[in-house]
């Protein structure tokens, strides 16, 4: 394994390797506005959610690597601390990425990247129209996290207020992962998308205590055939099955064809005899 203390690297080659491994990042798509009223618009994948209630967000517009200046956004919210976060589908992406562009302060990058302002009823920044998902949020606090370049500046944002384009709730209500499309950065010029065909579901673990890979007899633990998250499946359940543990390598093939279809019960069928 290479070792790598990361005072020996440069900020680029730091954040080179942090940036690739660290993936993929949701996208905030922040809408600012300064004392003066000049709007400001522009994504950040050093972004997450907190905490439920009070519902925080953070997003962190860190200081630039090549010359240690400070983004308009991380100014505008000094100057009025609100902000609007959007997220960011895969219709949206490439505006997103011109919305990116270093354009100057007096410059509008809604204008620029083509995308709409609505009014937030609360908080002065625009809402971003082209957004699944708006949230508008009072800034609590700023955390200056360093001076030179590449320092993060968290900013905590309390939601205020939700706004969801209805086009992507289900029938319940809810909002749909597969129908948001959502696209999310990795390291140098990639992303990924989140649609339907890249989305898996995995089962949460038990209220209860699972058995534990420890638990698992040998015969399956130890399996040519089983990968370490087919096990994980496996030790998921409450108790270990009573009954003669399958040893056979054809039979370990076919309860992992149910381990793919997340049916674990069937999967156990099999494996007990």
């Amino acid at each position: 394994m290479k070792i790598i203390n990361p005072k020996d690297l440069s900020a680029v080659q730091l954040q080179t390797i942090m940036q690739t491994a660290i993936a993929p990042r949701p996208i905030a798509l922040a809408s600012t506005i300064d004392s003066e009223g000049k709007i400001n618009l522009s994504p950040f994948s050093f972004f997450n959610m907190f905490s439920t209630v009070p519902p925080i967000l953070i997003f962190s517009p860190a200081r630039r690597v090549r010359d240690n200046t400070t983004k308009h956004t991380l100014e505008n919210i000094l100057e009025v601390p609100e902000v609007v976060i959007g997220n960011v589908n895969f219709a949206m992406v490439q505006q997103i990425s011109l919305a990116s562009t270093e354009y100057t302060k007096e410059e509008n990058e809604f204008i620029k990247s083509g995308l709409t302002m609505k009014d937030a009823t609360m908080v002065k920044p625009k809402l971003i129209a082209e957004s699944p998902v708006n949230f508008e949020c009072k800034v609590q606090e700023v955390k200056h996290l360093g001076t030179e370049g590449g320092a993060g500046n968290l900013i905590f944002c309390e939601v205020v207020k939700i706004h969801i384009r209805e086009e992507f709730l289900d029938n319940d209500g809810n909002l749909e992962q597969k129908k948001l499309d959502l696209v999310a950065r990795l390291g140098s010029n990639w992303y990924s998308r989140n649609n339907e065909h890249n989305l898996f579901e995995v089962p949460k673990p038990l209220v209860t205590l699972g058995i534990g890979f420890d638990n698992l007899p040998d015969e399956i633990k130890f399996s040519k055939v089983f990968t370490g998250n087919d096990l994980g499946m496996l030790s998921n359940i409450e108790e270990l099955p009573i009954g003669k543990y399958q040893p056979e390598e054809e039979i370990h093939k076919k309860a992992q064809e149910f381990l793919k279809e997340n049916n674990i019960s069937e999967a156990w069928k099999l494996l007990v005899q």
